[in-house]
């Protein structure tokens, strides 16, 4: 994949898959936008890819402020005058506080909602105005909770069945500008929200995984996901909009799981 010239926003850039992302769009030669709250995370990995040779910008965001969203893109305006790529990473799993809908509380509801679902608005009506003018590809990422009923997490669920639905809204209307919009259905990927939503779950362990839930026998790794968002970004995957993509190893199709 070239991705070089191409300039990439990536929310959570600094921490986690985001991270990962942050590394292999570099790789592929683009100018990476590191747009995350941690201001240590973010400078560290900016500092790192700028270190070995590539180019990143760190811009400390808040992604559930639409103030925070709005002064960041302002500065990749002035900075770049264009977006091809961005890719809304960020998420949260608040595990041991979401909860069903019956006894979730107000305040994680909206808190979930504001980083999972917020930020996507926030970014993509910030981001567009960018590519309209030559094109560009959004990245949403949803889970596995998009696409099948995952119990005790209301607010986490309908964040993710939501962003399925808005990037299929945003393909049919923004695709007349060639700007394609594609999600990814991550589940089991070795990463700090894997291991946040299994806090409680005595069984949650790789043997767990392996044996019950993934037909490809093992964990999914973080760059498994950050390389499809660069294909995704890339020139390469020119006809793909509007699709749900699950980067599951087949969880979501398993009906082998009770064996």
């Amino acid at each position: 994949m070239d991705l070089k010239g191409k300039v990439v926003a990536i929310t959570g850039g600094g921490g986690g898959i985001g991270r990962t992302a942050s590394y292999s769009f570099s790789k592929y030669g683009a100018d990476v936008v590191i747009l995350e709250l941690n201001e240590a995370a973010g400078k560290e990995t900016a500092d790192d890819i700028n270190a070995k040779g590539g180019k990143a910008l760190f811009i400390k965001t808040d992604v559930s402020s639409y103030e925070s969203v709005r002064a960041a893109f302002d500065i990749i305006a002035e900075k770049y005058g264009r977006l091809d790529a961005l890719y809304n990473n960020a998420s949260v799993f608040l595990g041991g506080k979401d909860n069903n809908i019956a006894d979730v509380e107000p305040d994680i509801w909206h808190k979930v909602i504001a980083i999972n679902l917020d930020s996507i608005y926030y970014c993509s009506k910030c981001a567009i105005p960018l590519m309209k003018e030559k094109g560009g590809s959004i990245i949403n990422t949803a889970s596995s909770a998009a696409v099948v009923g995952v119990p005790g997490c209301a607010a986490y669920t309908a964040t993710k069945g939501a962003t399925a639905a808005l990037t299929r809204e945003m393909a049919v209307d923004f695709g007349k500008y060639n700007i394609r919009t594609n999600c990814i259905a991550p589940a089991a990927i070795q990463s700090e929200m894997v291991k946040e939503s299994n806090l409680s779950d005595p069984e949650f362990d790789n043997e767990f995984f392996i044996r019950r839930l993934t037909p490809i026998g093992r964990w999914g790794k973080p760059n498994e996901v950050a390389e499809l968002a660069c294909f995704l970004a890339s020139d390469e995957a020119a006809y793909l909009n509007g699709n749900v993509i699950r980067a599951d190893g087949g969880i979501t199709i398993n009906g082998n799981v009770n064996k």
